[in-house]
């Protein structure tokens, strides 16, 4: 070997091999580990993350339409909501991304404010928006911030906590998404003693974070940022100033501003366009939200240099019955996930009726809190059964229209029935039909997933995530990403492993999908089923190789369920 050359591990292992057999003869040889590839510690779906922090530079490539077909799979109505935020999301941060670096004078975001009552999902999507993008989200609430100087947060604050959330990576939190809720609170009024300051002064003291300005990381009331400085001067006799640049980060304002349709109401009628007589219900009002302009929203209290810095404005639509059962009946939804969540824990399936989720939506029209009412619902509905049946031998609930309605008297009757057998047995076709749903669904959606899931979807995975996602409640797109992962992993195992060893391994179908399995239905750490798998493959396949030249194998589901039994037979197969 020359001595510049670094050897290879199975080199090394071949030449301390070759020393050790004219020393010691066969009785001793020495196995370097193999190197396993790293992994994620898999437990959950949702959660394979590569390990490391995110990439510093923005690549962000994602176009418009892309986005709004993968909220399409998350919110329900709001159609011209999504398509101006994904539109001007995606051209904030593509921007960001673009090679073309020259110096800009004026430069203008597309900071965001969204109108519309509660619990229609302004706050979901934001989070949806920022998880998919991969950048740092903080949500605040305007209520609780106040101009520099007076009692309460400090808006700047936002700022700090974007780095809290990058894990105190500064670039990637110049890169956040800051959504700032209740914002029509802070609109200026008129009182007893003249102008609001403390309002008006919040707005103020938004501006330039909004545009450009350095927020300064070490604030006098955090003692923690203090001792932070003081342990780096200390080491170092240096002062460090940490800043960020608020430059390209992202803020998203949203309220419901109640009675502001009375404003749009007045200003069209003004100006004499046809508009006709006087809108009377709240329904009718509300359709004139879509119409604001800036000088609405000037009127409503907002001072004009406030206003200028959201140049963009998305409205929402009021959640009817219909829109509260297309809710539930998403198989991403989380109210439904969350209560089979809360039964499971006991050991128990539950399953909902068509018209009993129908019912649920009507009972949770009647809190007019939007989409949150669906949760309340759905607890006045299960929580006599949630308390109960944990104590019985009932281990499959169907959730029928009547329970809604008298959930009192149909827990009698289920606890005092003799045969539950009918029951159960719909369970089953509840279940399937779910599963036959989810599967439609799954494919209409294929075209907005990248190709890795396109792959999975294609080539006889589908049957296996509908059952995972379906049985852990997972949201399905997440199970699929998380799939596509697993079969790169799987992939760059095989090459490792070949290159390593010299003899050529291949999962095939079935083995895939039993890794899929193992890691995401029963909570298998990859990394640790990859060893437990390999620890003695290394050996017996040279055994196989010694004997008759075979280099090259292909694994099964068998290899992955039971590894040793799978070996044993391959040796046994090589001594016929």
């Amino acid at each position: 070997m020359s001595k510049d050359k670094v050897p290879k591990p199975k080199e090394l292992e071949k030449e301390l091999n070759e020393y050790l057999s004219k020393k010691y003869g066969d009785r001793v040889r020495l196995s370097v580990p193999f190197l396993f590839p790293e992994q994620s510690g898999l437990k959950t779906a949702g959660k394979m993350k590569k390990k490391g922090k995110p990439d510093r530079k923005i690549n962000f490539r994602m176009k418009p339409r892309e986005l709004e077909e993968y909220l399409n799979g998350y919110v329900i109505k709001q159609e011209s909501a999504k398509e101006i935020l994904a539109t001007k999301i995606c051209t904030h941060f593509n921007r960001i991304s673009s090679r073309d670096k020259s110096p800009s004078i004026g430069n203008i975001k597309n900071n965001i404010m969204m109108i519309g009552p509660t619990g229609v999902g302004k706050t979901f999507l934001i989070k949806l928006i920022a998880q998919k993008i991969g950048v740092p989200f903080v949500k605040g609430d305007a209520t609780k911030f106040s101009e520099t100087g007076y009692v309460g947060g400090d808006v700047e604050d936002l700022v700090r906590d974007l780095v809290r959330e990058a894990d105190g990576d500064i670039e990637m939190a110049q890169y956040g998404i800051i959504y700032i809720d209740e914002i029509d609170k802070i609109a200026g009024s008129k009182n007893a003693f003249g102008l609001d300051v403390s309002r008006t002064g919040v707005q103020r003291a938004l501006l330039k974070p909004m545009e450009e300005t350095e927020v300064d990381l070490k604030v006098p009331h955090d003692i923690v940022s203090q001792m932070e400085a003081v342990e780096h001067y200390r080491k170092t006799g240096k002062r460090e100033k940490r800043i960020v640049n608020t430059k390209n980060i992202l803020f998203i304002m949203s309220g419901a501003f109640n009675e502001i349709e009375e404003i749009v109401e007045e200003r069209l009628c003004r100006q004499e366009i046809g508009f006709g007589g006087k809108i009377h219900t709240k329904a009718e009002k509300e359709t004139l939200l879509p119409l604001i302009k800036s000088e609405d929203l000037a009127k409503f209290g907002f001072e004009t240099e406030f206003i200028g810095r959201l140049p963009v404005i998305a409205t929402f639509e009021r959640l009817s019955v219909d829109d509260l059962f297309a809710i539930l009946k998403n198989p991403n939804g989380s109210v439904v996930h969350s209560k089979k969540k809360d039964f499971k824990a006991y050991g128990i399936d539950i399953s909902f009726e068509d018209d009993a989720l129908r019912k649920i939506a009507e009972m949770a029209a009647e809190e007019k809190t939007g989409a949150r009412g669906l949760i309340s619902a759905v607890e006045k509905v299960l929580l006599k059964f949630e308390k109960e049946l944990p104590s019985t031998d009932i281990r499959k609930l169907v959730v029928t229209k009547q329970m809604a309605i008298d959930p009192a008297k149909e827990l009698d009757t289920l606890i005092k029935a003799d045969n539950l057998s009918q029951m159960y047995d719909r369970h089953s076709e509840l279940i399937e039909l779910e599963q036959e749903r989810l599967k439609e669904r799954m494919l209409q959606s294929k075209q907005s997933m990248d190709e890795g899931c396109k792959f999975l979807l294609s080539n006889g995975y589908i049957d296996n995530i509908v059952k995972i996602s379906i049985d852990k409640c997972y949201d399905y797109r997440m199970v699929l990403e998380d799939s596509a992962l697993l079969v790169d992993e799987a992939v760059r195992f095989e090459k490792k492993f070949s290159s390593y060893h010299g003899i050529e391994i291949r999962f095939d179908k079935s083995a895939l999908n039993a890794i899929i399995e193992k890691v995401l239905m029963d909570d298998a750490d990859v990394g640790m089923l990859f060893k437990d798998l390999f620890e003695n493959y290394q050996h017996g396949f040279k055994l196989i190789q010694e004997r008759n030249g075979k280099s090259s194998f292909i694994l099964n589901k068998n290899a992955i369920d039971d590894p040793k039994a799978f070996l044993n037979c391959l040796i046994r197969e090589s001594y016929k």
